[in-house]
């Protein structure tokens, strides 16, 4: 059973470095310069793979923060019906939390691809 899981996490995660690590250079094509210089499109690719990378770290970091607080309020609720309102209350607003860190890297994100302040010093 355990050898099993391993293959499938291991599948999993291969399928899902493949899909990060292709997705920006589909979207590099626009960046491409049509000058003799790579410059611009090694910085884009590079933008976009770390835009990339922001947003999928924040999702998962904010999945398993709100993971965590519905077990913890499930668990809570299991123990001690009686005061559910209170624990669904403080669930919510931890899940609101969790959630602004996705928020958080989205904005990141964005920046680093539409409004990058690093892109002075690279391309000139």
């Amino acid at each position: 059973m355990l050898k099993k899981f391993q293959k499938t996490l291991l599948a999993l995660l291969i399928t899902m470095a493949a899909m990060l690590m292709s997705s920006p250079l589909v979207f590099a094509a626009e960046a491409l310069p049509t000058g003799e210089s790579y410059t611009k499109a090694i910085f884009a690719v590079g933008a976009m793979i770390a835009a990339g990378f922001a947003i999928g770290m924040g999702a998962i970091g904010a999945g398993l923060g709100i993971g965590t607080a519905a077990n913890g309020a499930c668990t809570a609720v299991g123990r001690n019906p009686g005061v559910q309102g209170k624990i669904m209350m403080t669930m919510l607003i931890g899940m609101a939390m969790a959630e602004s860190i996705a928020i958080y890297a989205l904005v990141v994100s964005l920046v680093l691809l539409y409004a990058n302040p690093y892109m002075s010093y690279f391309l000139g």
